[in-house]
């Protein structure tokens, strides 16, 4: 049979650039591995720090310094958000992004012991393990800026600093802002109880603090001249609950009250509720808060107080990118799982008692899952970096098998060696896959095709509006 001497040679190219890339794999691999108690130096320390959505002041203040001190080029107080910075180092094309988030969440305080056990007087905690997601960038960043310092591969690298992912929607910022305009692929990854490449999409979200303002009167004895603003509260939430048997059952409307009054003898003269609404698709989404906007007029209406609302937040679904998904799955399997030590065994044993369901073998910590769809019920604000730019993401097991995100139990392993193993997997793996985009344009090349096909022809429009950062939407 003849052979087909065009084939050979590009099999024969292919070869030796994948010999040559695991070579380079295997020098960052080492390179990443080597940096481990820094690391995990920098991630406890923003794990202690628990700061929350834009005011992650001692966190991204961090981030900045360790990559400044590895040769980036650090722009902070980007997109109009004092904590979000971007980080460059090299110059040319292709440019790959890496993004970073470390903000924490209210409400959830706990240190590194396998049960329940709150710190005392701290109020916040990293429950989705964004202090891991941080750091763990920052060090496939520093892997790959070595790899360009010495010539291997050429090109440039951006390390993104994503402030207030819970909720404040910072990607969203820096996408309307332009700033992954010169960029080629967007890499991310995140905390998780198994190590998956992100194969699934996101729903989209809306949110809004929805303030009420009535009239203060003595509740006893002259309840007649005040207007209840916590009344207005209580109706517009009734009105939602019933709306809830009209709308596509795969949505989710949730809501906290944030103020209700000061003293129950005293008609409350402001009141706050704060909402979320998602659903899988981004014009449905919309819809439904407009509906939820008209109960809150409603509601204004009917107890004689004036409303009005903020936007806080809003985010795309996520678009799937099967090409990238697919070269990072070869990258995570590559890099495997967490394994643990005999304590750690021991640990991971005690906190999976605290489960109300059942839970997983632990020995899914080691394994990587098959390349597959998944549904998922979050919301991200890397669905935005997603129609700005062809984007992967993948997830590794820092948390014990069958943890639940913005749980006590996921600040506990965050706070350990479990976290800390997962993160350098996710550094390598994002490193891993950045090496490729680096020497293999073609990769890229379908990357991008993909994107276009997608993304069809929507004009990508912030959900959020024109608003500037909702900075103070912790407070």
């Amino acid at each position: 049979m003849p052979i087909n001497l065009f084939s050979f040679q590009l099999t024969a190219q292919k070869n030796g650039i994948n010999k040559a890339n695991d070579a380079l794999k295997n020098e960052t691999a080492v390179s990443i591995q080597s940096g481990y108690d820094a690391y995990k130096t920098i991630a406890l320390n923003i794990w202690d720090y628990a700061e929350l959505g834009y005011k992650e002041n001692k966190s991204s203040t961090l981030l900045q310094t360790t990559l400044k001190d590895n040769g980036f080029t650090v722009e902070a107080g980007v997109a109009g958000m004092p904590t979000a910075f971007v980080a460059t180092y090299g110059s040319g094309s292709p440019v790959i992004g890496i993004l970073a988030e470390y903000d924490a969440l209210p409400g959830i305080s706990q240190d590194n012991s396998p049960t329940k056990t709150p710190i005392a007087n701290k109020t916040s905690g990293h429950a989705c393990g964004h202090h891991l997601f941080g750091t763990g960038s920052v060090a496939a960043g520093i892997a790959i800026k070595k790899l360009l310092e010495t010539g291997k591969i050429k090109g440039t690298i951006k390390v993104f600093g994503c402030p207030a992912e819970e909720g404040g929607s910072g990607k969203v910022f820096l996408v309307r802002a332009g700033l992954f305009n010169k960029v080629d692929v967007a890499i991310h990854w995140h905390p998780g109880n198994k190590n998956a490449v992100w194969y699934w999409s996101a729903l989209a979200n809306k949110s809004a603090k929805f303030k009420f303002y009535g009239i203060a009167s003595h509740a006893a004895s002259s309840p007649e001249k005040g207007r209840s603003a916590l009344d207005a509260v209580e109706a517009m939430n009734n009105m939602v609950n019933m709306m809830r048997e009209h709308i596509p059952q795969e949505t989710r409307v949730h809501y906290v009250i944030t103020n209700g009054g000061k003293a129950p003898n005293v008609v409350p003269e402001f009141a706050e509720v704060y909402y979320y609404v998602r659903h899988p698709d981004k014009t449905m989404a919309v819809s439904i808060f407009d509906r939820i906007a008209k109960a809150a007029e409603g509601a204004a209406l009917g107890t004689e107080t004036k409303m009005n609302y903020e936007i806080i937040g809003g985010t795309h679904d996520l678009l799937i990118n099967k090409t990238l998904a697919q070269n990072m799955q070869d990258n995570l399997e590559k890099v495997g799982g967490v394994q643990y030590t005999a304590d750690e065994t021991i640990f991971a044993k005690k906190i999976q008692t605290s489960f109300l369901d059942k839970f997983p073998s632990i020995d899914n910590a080691s394994t990587i899952t098959p390349l597959h769809l998944e549904n998922n019920l979050g919301s991200t604000d890397v669905g935005d970096v997603s129609y700005a730019v062809p984007t992967v993401g993948v997830y590794t097991s820092t948390w014990v098998p069958g943890t639940s995100a913005h749980s006590w139990q996921a600040v506990a392993c965050g706070g350990t060696d479990i976290g800390i193993k997962g993160m350098m997997a996710a550094s390598k793996t994002m490193a891993f896959t950045a090496i490729d985009l680096f020497t293999n344009p073609e990769l890229i090349k379908k990357a991008k095709e993909e994107f276009i096909e997608t993304k069809g022809d929507y004009q990508y429009k912030a959900l959020l509006g024109d608003i500037q950062p909702a900075l103070n939407y912790r407070d």
